[in-house]
């Protein structure tokens, strides 16, 4: 135990434990793209409970990656003062807060962009939109975009930046041999598809220098029975020798089946019908029949706890820069055993911080040895259009 709750480091940052909160979208910007006031009050609450670090939740590059209307933006500088005096404030109560960047790629709609969705390869969206193949110029202006964010991230004083290269979005479309179809430099080999990650990488170190840069990837996917997980090892060590910070170890296609990245016990049918808003206006004749279908025809996924440790310890064994995993890690024992045993250098928590910002100090005051979430998976589904709470498996009538 007293390793998880020692000080460490991660590039230039000090973290005064190894228990981080990993990036959850909140639902707290504006039509703008601006932060509401319940972010910061959020951001303090997890503070004031022990979090080792916040991982925002993701903001976006660029207007085109923009993925829901509640997302926040981070695409002008006039966004920069809307962070600047509350970074300088928790960083000087040791509370390093990592600002998420990312551009949604595939998984944008035109009713929130304006725009045909753009793909690493030609494919349809969630939304059963056709995306457009983004073309070489298109890419270099993306990755311009990622590094301006990080520049802007530096200048708004927070610890660090993330870079979302998971879940399907953009990022995460060009490293998987699943969707990235592409015969030209972008596509074909690891390094080729790992290249755009490099060169955000390359161009963001000539501006920022030593400013901490993270990722988030996922490393686990059925479809290639193993082989993307030896692929993407190679790639965490380019990433590593293009001056990566830390890898962050999650899971899965967020547009195939969120509750892959997400996982429930069960399919929650009720919270679908009635927190997304396509299905919420179903006849009566629709939502019995909904019922009935959806739990066959969307698979869940086991096991539902701790289900990304294995590749998260196999890429730690060939990288020599921290490593975070996240995924279904519920408690006290699993986050001593996964440092100390596993010698993965972090764990992060998205739901038991909704249902409990304060956990970490249960978690080291003896006062709790697992979490209270039910994972139920509701906040996941109401956060789209609402801001973030905990349902505890039970909608409001």
């Amino acid at each position: 135990m007293k390793k998880v709750f020692e000080k460490s480091m991660i590039g230039t940052i000090e973290l005064k434990n190894r228990i981080l909160r990993s990036a959850t979208h909140e639902g707290m910007g504006d039509k703008s793209g601006k932060p509401l006031k319940e972010l910061y009050d959020l951001y303090e609450k997890l503070a004031k409970g022990g979090v080792g670090a916040i991982i925002t939740g993701y903001v976006g590059i660029k207007q085109n990656g923009k993925t829901l209307f509640n997302m926040r933006m981070f695409d002008k500088d006039e966004y920069v003062d809307d962070y600047k005096d509350f970074n300088l404030k928790l960083k000087k109560d040791k509370i390093p807060i990592i600002l998420q960047i990312a551009h949604g790629g595939s998984q944008t709609s035109s009713k929130i962009t304006g725009e045909i969705s753009l793909s690493v390869s030609p494919t349809k969206n969630l939304y059963g939109e056709k995306c457009r193949e983004i073309d070489e110029n298109e890419i270099e202006d993306i990755i311009d975009c990622f590094v301006k964010s990080i520049e802007r991230a530096k200048e708004a004083e927070f610890s660090g930046v993330q870079l979302h290269a998971a879940h399907g979005y953009f990022l995460s479309e060009f490293l998987s041999p699943f969707l990235n179809k592409r015969k030209d430099k972008w596509g074909g080999t690891v390094e080729n598809r790992f290249r755009i990650l490099r060169e955000i990488f390359q161009k963001a170190r000539e501006k920022v220098g030593h400013f901490p840069i993270w990722i988030k990837i996922s490393a686990f996917n059925e479809d290639r029975n193993g082989k993307e997980l030896e692929e993407l090892i190679k790639g965490c060590q380019m990433l590593q020798e293009n001056g990566c910070d830390a890898i962050e170890v999650s899971c899965g296609y967020g547009f195939k089946n969120p509750f892959e990245m997400v996982r429930v016990p069960k399919i929650p049918v009720e919270a679908m019908l009635a927190l997304i808003p396509n299905f919420k206006h179903y006849s009566s004749f629709k939502k019995p029949l909904f019922k009935i279908v959806v739990p066959l025809v969307i698979k869940k996924y086991k096991p539902i706890h701790n289900y990304n440790v294995n590749s998260a310890e196999r890429i730690r064994k060939n990288v020599d820069i921290p490593v975070i995993v996240v995924g279904g890690i519920r408690k006290l024992s699993d986050i001593e055993n996964i440092i100390e045993n596993r010698e993965i250098d972090f764990v992060s928590m998205c739901r038991p911080f909704i249902i409990e910002p304060n956990i970490v100090n249960k978690f080291q005051e003896r006062k709790a040895i697992e979490s209270k979430c039910i994972d139920c998976g509701y906040c996941l589904l109401g956060v789209g259009t609402k801001k973030l709470k905990c349902y505890f498996g039970k909608i409001e009538r």
